[in-house]
């Protein structure tokens, strides 16, 4: 799919979505993982590739606006964007992890 820092992902929204997801908002699993594993700035550069404005990503992800076709494109980018990160955030907590058990060894 590619990178969301480099020419970004290509994802296709009616892959991830199927028609009866639009018109009310995402799932609470979802939501809860978009908000552990994206920050502000993932919005921010989201919006500006999908011409979705920041504040209508932060109402879908945080549930307080419906999925829609013209933005499901800006959620499926924001779930790529979580994907790359979770892996990101697993890889630094192992390396955390291994890092204080090394400490703590008396």
């Amino acid at each position: 799919m590619g990178s969301i820092k480099g020419l970004g992902p290509s994802v296709k929204s009616e892959l991830i979505f199927a028609e009866k997801d639009y018109g009310k908002p995402i799932s609470e699993k979802l939501s809860e993982v978009l908000r552990r594993n994206t920050s502000k700035n993932d919005f921010a550069n989201i919006a500006i590739q999908s011409n979705v404005s920041f504040s209508t990503i932060r109402d879908v992800v945080y549930r307080t606006n419906s999925l829609t076709k013209q933005n499901a494109t800006a959620i499926s980018l924001l779930i790529h964007a979580a994907f790359e990160n979770s892996f990101a955030y697993k890889l630094q907590a192992e390396g955390d992890i291994n890092y204080l058990n090394d400490l703590l060894k008396f």
